[in-house]
């Protein structure tokens, strides 16, 4: 199994706080997020952790004083209009990488208290696994992805509902198979590119994706309004 920390989004959402940073570099209780990464995913996992032009200098320096091993990944876009987006991204990589293996996939600006290491002997070596957080407030929970569940199996998926039909949410953190990555291809093949809850939906129809739930705590600073609820420590979600 390999590991893409996925971090080339220039994150538009949260300017001006990271006009001159990427997403990853947020810190939170005194460390950057990517480095509560590093700290979670299992020692024996090769990491890669993909950036733009825009921050790729960022992400070198950091390579350079990091604890652990990384292979940064630098694609060549220097602004929005050129991204790849999250799909597309893992798509170019897991190409240009010749990824072969199982691959972990987590967003850079997630934040997470469960162990990494259950979430990865909880897949069955066959199917998608999406990591999933039951929120309290069903009001909060339009705010993300949300996920309907037969058992642990996920048959519907939403995004940003008005009107939840539930309060279990998808986080960016997920296990692909190798045999699924042709589906990725062609679901990029479409013009889809940027939405990986998107992905999730054309999966969800296509093959049989599956459910990790947590209950510790997780938030991901998408936007202006989670940054600030983090100041404290305790994110309202």
């Amino acid at each position: 199994m390999k590991c893409l920390i996925l971090a080339s989004g220039f994150g538009t959402r949260l300017y001006p706080l990271n006009l001159n940073k990427a997403k990853g570099f947020i810190k939170y209780k005194g460390k950057a997020l990517v480095d509560h990464l590093l700290d979670k995913i299992p020692p024996d996992i090769e990491i890669l952790v993909n950036t733009n032009k825009k921050f790729g200098k960022d992400f070198l320096e950091w390579q350079r004083v990091s604890k652990r091993k990384v292979n940064i990944c630098i694609e060549p876009v220097f602004n929005e209009t050129q991204a790849f987006g999250a799909v597309g991204a893992l798509n170019y990589w897991i190409k240009k990488e010749n990824i072969s293996d199982e691959l972990l996939v987590i967003g850079s600006d997630n934040y997470f208290e469960f162990d990494l290491a259950k979430f990865i002997s909880a897949y069955n070596d066959k199917n998608t696994l999406v990591a999933v957080s039951e929120i309290p407030d069903i009001n909060n929970a339009k705010r993300f992805g949300i996920v309907q569940l037969d058992k642990l199996k996920i048959v519907g998926f939403e995004e940003k509902p008005r009107k939840p039909k539930t309060n279990f949410v998808a986080t960016a953190i997920y296990i692909f198979p190798q045999r699924i990555f042709h589906l990725i291809s062609k679901y990029c093949s479409s013009g889809k590119k940027d939405n990986l809850g998107g992905l999730i939906s054309y999966l969800v129809i296509k093959d049989e994706v599956y459910a990790y739930k947590f209950s510790e705590s997780w938030f991901d600073v998408g936007e202006i309004e989670t940054y600030k609820e983090i100041q404290d420590g305790s994110p309202d979600l």
